[in-house]
């Protein structure tokens, strides 16, 4: 199954604990995505805390506040012209492969 959700994209929150009340969703750039875990790191989302020490000059220690992974399966693309969340599918144009949003015909 290939991947729709790749690096640089925006997203938003389905579900989980970053998600908002009133049917408004968080939304972040995609840090990495790991497709063997089925996780996304995004970014300023899903923030943990934890306890590191310091390892080269100049690097934070204690309690440190950083991303942690995200399953694929609650994140949901954004079209990034109108942040609206929908569903996409891939077309062909000018010879490339391209995502575009169903409703609006935008690519990302």
């Amino acid at each position: 199954m290939p991947l729709r959700i790749k690096k640089n994209d925006i997203v938003f929150i389905r579900s989980g604990k970053d998600t908002l009340k009133e049917d408004r969703h968080r939304m972040g750039r995609v840090l990495r995505v790991s497709p063997k875990d089925g996780k996304a790191l995004v970014e300023g989302l899903n923030m943990v805390r934890c306890h590191e020490r310091q390892r080269k000059q100049g690097q934070p220690a204690g309690i440190v506040s950083k991303e942690a992974p995200i399953p694929l399966c609650r994140l949901a693309l954004v079209d990034p012209k109108t942040n609206e969340r929908g569903r996409f599918h891939t077309e062909e144009r000018n010879g490339k492969k391209v995502r575009v949003h169903s409703k609006t015909g935008n690519e990302v």
